[in-house]
């Protein structure tokens, strides 16, 4: 698959927000999981199995979602990004509202890198 053809396809999964979807779909074997420096929330992670362990902690202290959004995809090269947008209620934080960038890069038809900006 195409850089475009993996965005066409993640945006319609994530416009359902079926994030665990998108990474058994699309996630390379290696793929990285990268959040900016000092995050209060993420760590990097390196490998599908820790990038998804790094998603399901996440999601389960998630006590309420307010709203959420996912931009269209953004495409340069093997790269795409979406702008996503998270108000939600998440244990040990309280309520926090994320305005980020999510930016992929794709190598083979799968994401090989996932880096958050925010």
């Amino acid at each position: 698959m195409t850089t475009q053809e993996v965005a066409a396809r993640f945006n319609e999964l994530a416009q359902q927000e079926k994030w665990f979807d998108i990474q058994d779909e699309f996630f390379a074997d290696n793929v990285r999981s990268v959040d900016p420096p000092h995050s209060p929330y993420f760590n990097y992670a390196e490998g599908k199995a820790a990038v998804r362990q790094k998603g399901e902690g996440f999601v389960s202290k998630i006590r309420e979602v307010h709203r959420v959004y996912t931009t269209l995809p953004v495409i340069g090269g093997n790269h795409f990004s979406v702008g996503r947008g998270m108000d939600i209620t998440v244990e040990g934080f309280g309520r926090i509202k994320i305005d980020q960038i999510m930016l992929y890069e794709v190598k083979d038809g799968k994401i090989v890198l996932e880096q958050f900006f925010y």
